[in-house]
């Protein structure tokens, strides 16, 4: 049995979007010569988060809205307010829409290649950006 951890950074250019990671995943896959086993990906980041899910324009404009809608941006967090937390990003809505997500997704290898069906991507979901996010790859198997 083999492992291997690997690494890639991700840039975003918007405080909410959603980014198809699924080329580096190959690629990630297909250097780390794993031909069949698992590949778990984690996000390091409390405020971007992973999903596999369709990488279709209406449809992740869906999510950014649904994303809105349940976590409204006018309330007064304690996150946010100075007499009771140190953070300064006034960013207690990413951290509660990154409740809905994972910060992690497995994928099976099959042949060489992450096992994903017709219409699925691996998508991080930034949601505190613009920012530099670091992606973890771990690699298990033959």
């Amino acid at each position: 049995m083999k492992t291997q951890l690997d690494s890639f950074v991700v840039r975003s250019s918007h405080k909410q979007e959603m980014i198809d990671i699924t080329p580096e995943v190959i690629d990630a896959t297909r250097d780390a010569g794993l031909q069949n086993g698992l590949v778990g990906i984690f996000s390091q980041h409390t405020t971007a988060v992973l999903l596999v899910n369709e990488f279709q324009k209406a449809l992740l404009s869906d999510f950014v809205d649904f994303l809105l809608r349940v976590v409204d941006d006018g309330l007064p967090y304690k996150h946010n307010s100075p007499e009771w937390s140190d953070c300064d990003r006034g960013n207690a809505t990413a951290h509660l829409r990154s409740l809905l997500f994972s910060n992690c997704v497995m994928l099976p290898v099959v042949d060489g290649k992450p096992v994903l069906g017709q219409f699925q991507s691996v998508i991080l979901a930034e949601l505190d950006g613009p920012r530099e996010r670091t992606l973890k790859l771990q690699f298990l198997g033959l």
